[in-house]
């Protein structure tokens, strides 16, 4: 039996490279030789307030997205977190498995709260849904970012808490991290996670961007005083970052990057990685845009939805019997 992987993205903001190379491109490969379920999160988006006509707009987005980058929805279940009840009923009996003190822990929430006069409840629970989205499909790996280790934890320790209470019942995940193109960093600030929330949008490149704001992103990038091309994460994280980005869209290696602009400065090697972003995101936008036109993503959705929920629908009917909860009759 083939390991069962679950992940999924958001639906606020715009899909970044760092998305593509950190997250989505792994997806494509794991999708070959694992059981995926690949979701737009869509309930967690609400967790801050969210326009609705943009909600519907960006989910079908992500969702295409999703396909446009090499997802097969032939092979891997692509859906909308919102389509599938048994994700919030699960998350309600988690969050009563889950300690206060275990989500005023939690990193994301205090950074998202801080200096906010009032922050919404979901904000605050949501760790104990996404904990329900891993556990109602039993999935094995969870790629995650560092960001998200921490809400992965409380998953695991949730798994073993019921497991105990209940009877053994729950796959405890494990992480899944790549060892390259986990975390593409900011333009503007190498000391952050490049981030479709960032409000300054040359800090990004969308995946949707055109070529030519691409180039101006890229040429208008941070860097640091010196000339030298070279990988050297500590000392000079700006450059670094660059020839990461280079490394993933161009297919070569950092050494090769480094020899390649030995004694050239910045000017020339930020003007060819712009280039090759530009060439490695061209198919991407070509096919996203065949997809919204077909109209497609709708069916696409409701097919993935109605292959998991077999899954999900079963492992809440176990879940609560266990838990004590009369069977409808």
């Amino acid at each position: 039996m083939p390991k069962r992987v679950l992940s999924g993205i958001q639906p606020s903001g715009q899909l970044t490279l760092g998305n593509y190379i950190g997250a989505i491109q792994n997806f494509v490969k794991l999708q070959e030789t694992h059981e995926c379920f690949f979701m737009v999160v869509d309930l967690h988006a609400v967790t801050v307030p969210q326009e609705p006509a943009a909600l519907r707009e960006q989910t079908e987005a992500v969702a295409a997205l999703f396909i446009a980058a090499g997802i097969d929805p032939a092979k891997a279940s692509v859906f909308a977190q919102s389509h599938v009840p048994a994700h919030a009923e699960l998350g309600w009996l988690m969050t009563t498995l889950t300690y206060m003190g275990e989500l005023e822990r939690m990193t994301q929430f205090k950074d998202k709260a801080a200096g906010k006069e009032s922050v919404g409840a979901g904000l605050f629970v949501y760790p104990a849904l996404m904990a329900a989205d891993i556990l109602v499909y039993n999935a094995d790996l969870v790629p995650v970012g560092d960001d998200q280790k921490q809400h992965l934890e409380l998953t695991r320790d949730l798994a073993q808490r019921f497991n105990t209470r209940f009877g053994d019942y729950f796959t405890i995940p494990e992480p899944y991290i790549p060892k390259i193109g986990a975390r593409i960093m900011s333009l503007d600030d190498a000391a952050k996670k490049m981030s479709k929330s960032n409000p300054n949008p040359a800090s990004f490149i969308a995946l949707l961007d055109p070529p030519d704001m691409i180039r101006k992103k890229i040429s208008r990038a941070t860097t640091d005083s010196g000339r030298e091309v070279a990988f050297d994460p500590a000392g000079k994280p700006e450059i670094s970052n660059l020839m990461s980005i280079y490394a993933h869209c161009a297919g070569v290696t950092l050494e090769e990057i480094a020899g390649r602009y030995e004694g050239q400065g910045y000017g020339a090697f930020k003007k060819d990685l712009a280039e090759h972003v530009v060439a490695a995101l061209e198919p991407l936008q070509a096919r996203y845009r065949e997809i919204r036109s077909s109209g497609e993503i709708g069916d696409i959705l409701k097919r993935g939805a109605e292959r998991v929920s077999a899954i999900a629908n079963q492992t809440l009917a176990d879940v609560k019997e266990r838990m004590g909860f009369l069977a409808p009759r």
